[in-house]
């Protein structure tokens, strides 16, 4: 069942209440302000049966979309791109509403959207096969679409990564059916609309707005689903995992995270300092990439930590409407209470300001850890809080960067191309940065090692993971 969210945008909230209420028998799904706590509006909850017609209906659609000429699916993908540029503002301005993101922030992740768009939108005139030289004949290859492809999305980036699941898989002739996050539908639903604005055919992109017990779970066991992104948690990654094996459905999965950021004695203390909060609070942390572990080598770590603490102090959290802000709130009180949890048994070495009273504020907060054991080291938090440790050496760094079930991100800090060339080799992280903390480029690959994940989004070779390869021999003798 696809939503109609048309009239969503925070101007007219009321209007959508009303509407909702008259809703009583259809289970549904309360949408709050993070900045508030204040409700927003409620969206229908899809039912098993209506997941089920869904997917039918994407299947159906497959039939005829996987025929579409390449060059006609490239054009449709850049009208859904133009439709999303043209409604930044009221999709960045959803986000901030649903998610709690400052407006800055989720001006980006639409652009992004209408970027991954753009760039996908050249891939089916060069989802190319190959000729391959055999005796007796001719072989080719061909890149065949899988059929239906459910994408998962979390609450932390709504947008971007509903765009990094359906834009490749439009583009290589799929259709897509997507679950947004129960905390935050209402971009996914938005995107839904625009696509169908944008003329791609019916049931070519389908969003279903529900609760993951009911609509994911459906993903996970309907047979018509040949392949399932999920971005969220490493603990239900797994049970995603083990319900696609059953199948063997194909998965690919972008989980938990616990970045470290390393900073040698010979970096740039000042340069690395006043990037290591943006580094770690952006979306208030809420970020499977955030580094929130941060190794500092030990003949310089009185001078980093007080180049660190105006820069935490002066992270300027407030109204995400505010284009002045740079950090919001977090997304429920009980995201809230779980970070708190982890501050109250550590040793606090600073902390930023943040808002009091409603909605789902923390302020920046940096600690001390006593060991690689300690609790809020070792445990993902997601929420706006740093670990610190010192080390001695490379080989000390390397261990403690290495020393978690995580494998997504990270950054190293030196002068030493040398260095910084081992170190990059050396630690276990699918997405690394040196003297910088960018994870996220739509034209490189992104994705984890070891728990954070299985397989890689984005850039080029995202497009063959939505394909199956078809080989075919033509005999030329007589």
């Amino acid at each position: 069942m696809a939503s109609n969210a048309s009239e969503l945008d925070p101007s007219a909230s009321e209007v959508v209440l009303h509407a909702a209420e008259q809703m009583q028998a259809q289970p549904s799904i309360e949408v709050v302000d993070p900045a508030t706590g204040q409700s927003v509006t409620s969206v229908p909850a899809t039912t098993a049966e209506e997941t089920d017609v869904a997917i039918s209906r994407a299947r159906t659609a497959f039939d005829t979309w996987r025929k579409v000429s390449p060059a006609d699916r490239a054009r449709l993908l850049r009208r859904f791109a133009a439709e999303v540029d043209a409604h930044i503002e009221e999709l960045a301005r959803l986000e901030v509403r649903n998610a709690g993101h400052t407006i800055g922030n989720a001006r980006w992740e639409a652009g992004n959207v209408r970027d991954v768009l753009d760039y996908y939108a050249g891939a089916p005139e060069r989802l190319t096969g190959r000729q391959i030289p055999v005796p007796g004949g001719v072989d080719v290859t061909f890149h065949e679409p899988l059929g239906v492809v459910g994408v998962i999305v979390p609450w932390n980036f709504p947008m971007p990564i509903a765009g990094w699941g359906f834009a490749p898989a439009l583009a290589a002739g799929n259709t897509v059916v997507l679950k947004p996050a129960e905390l935050t539908p209402l971009t996914a639903i938005r995107l839904g609309e625009l696509a169908r604005d944008a003329g791609l055919p019916e049931d070519v992109l389908t969003v279903l707005p529900g609760r993951g017990a009911v609509v994911g779970e459906r993903f996970v066991s309907h047979p018509e689903v040949r392949k399932l992104c999920f971005t969220g948690s490493t603990e239900v990654g797994k049970r995603i995992m083990a319900g696609c094996a059953a199948q063997v459905k194909r998965v690919t999965l972008e989980l938990g995270g616990k970045s470290a950021n390393i900073v040698f004695a010979d970096a740039d203390l000042e340069r690395a300092a006043a990037s290591a909060p943006y580094a770690a609070f952006d979306n208030a942390g809420q970020d499977c990439c955030a580094r929130t572990r941060l190794l500092v080598q030990r003949p310089v770590l009185d001078r980093f930590l007080a180049l660190l603490e105006p820069a935490v102090r002066g992270i300027r959290v407030a109204d995400p409407t505010l284009e002045s802000t740079e950090m919001g709130p977090l997304i429920s009180a009980g995201q809230r209470t779980r970070v708190a949890s982890y501050v109250t048994e550590a040793e606090t070495a600073f902390t930023g300001s943040c808002p009091a009273g409603d909605g789902f504020w923390f302020p920046p907060t940096v600690l001390l850890a006593r060991s690689p054991a300690d609790r809020h080291w070792r445990e993902e938090i997601f929420g706006p809080v740093i670990s610190v440790l010192p080390f001695d050496d490379e080989a000390e760094a390397v261990a403690l960067a290495n020393d978690t079930e995580y494998g997504l991100s990270g950054s190293i800090w030196t002068r030493d191309v040398g260095r910084a060339l081992r170190m990059a080799r050396a630690v276990d992280s699918g997405n690394l940065s040196v003297n910088s903390h960018s994870s996220v480029r739509y034209w490189t690959p992104f994705g984890g090692m070891k728990q954070s994940g299985l397989g890689r989004e984005l850039g080029p070779d995202a497009l063959h993971a939505f394909t199956d390869v078809k080989n075919v021999f033509i005999a030329t003798d007589e």
